[in-house]
């Protein structure tokens, strides 16, 4: 898709290659370009190991391109290093699969939503529990859970709990990867009601999902990934449900 001037994160023919043995290499992504704008859904399907998850880590600066670029606001964030790259993590945030692993289980909810704030000093640790019953009444939680550890809570409210967290710095771009998978039906109509409501903000959301009805449900664009390549991507307003099912299916049936 070409630049346009809701552009907010731009990725430029990126490649990543990672060694194999002595002298071999993998490629995960191969020359991928796209561009994300503010207030639409990017949606990226494709089968597993399509390097999808991959090209996510690259934009949150958690692996290095090979080579390419990837330009927030025309700056080639690959580049920072230091407290600029710091600085930079506030602006794109992610929601992982597995919120779990993203939490540090001896931790009490409002300290693992607060921990951003306090890493840059934006709140003091005396306001921990104003700031963590907003954002629990953000994801529909209530205050009390506060208190609780990741444990004693379901997948669907840790789930919420990694959404608050990603919140709370104002990203400008919001990444979420499988944000429904191990969630019940109730939780996820909550979970897509907090995505809408971020986009409608005028904010960027990238998602990945293996399920086709979330992705054709909440995404303004979709993506077909494949052996790290863009093999299909398509605009829900101008592309039928069955041509994306037929690029996602002949791509899968390719491999």
């Amino acid at each position: 898709m070409l630049k346009t001037k809701d552009t907010v994160l731009e990725i430029d023919n990126i490649v990543k290659e990672f060694p194999v043995g002595k002298n071999g290499k993998m490629t995960a992504c191969n020359k991928v370009s796209l561009c994300f704008e503010k207030g639409k859904t990017l949606g990226i399907i494709g089968e597993s190991g399509c390097g999808k998850s991959t090209l996510m880590k690259i934009v949150m600066q958690l692996e290095k391109p090979t080579s390419g670029q990837i330009l927030y606001h025309g700056e080639d964030i690959t580049k920072l290093k230091g407290e600029k790259l710091r600085q930079h993590r506030r602006n794109i945030q992610m929601v992982f699969q597995d919120p779990t692993t993203a939490f540090n289980p001896k931790m009490k909810v409002k300290d693992i939503i607060c921990e951003p704030l306090l890493n840059f000093g934006l709140i003091k640790k005396g306001e921990k529990e104003e700031v963590a019953k907003k954002y629990l009444e953000m994801v529909e939680l209530p205050a009390e859970f506060m208190d609780r550890y990741p444990h004693n809570m379901s997948g669907g409210q840790r789930q919420r709990i990694g959404i608050a967290r990603a919140l709370v710095l104002d990203p400008e771009v919001l990444i979420l990867d499988e944000p429904t998978r191990g969630v019940d039906v109730g939780a996820k109509k909550e979970i897509y009601d907090l995505i809408n409501e971020f986009k409608s903000q005028g904010k960027a959301v990238i998602m990945i999902s293996s399920e086709m009805p979330e992705i054709l449900g909440l995404s303004d664009r979709i993506l077909v990934l494949s052996q790290g390549r863009v093999t299909g991507e398509f605009d829900i307003k101008d592309a039928s449900q069955e041509a994306i099912l037929k690029c996602a299916v002949e791509t899968k049936e390719a491999i």
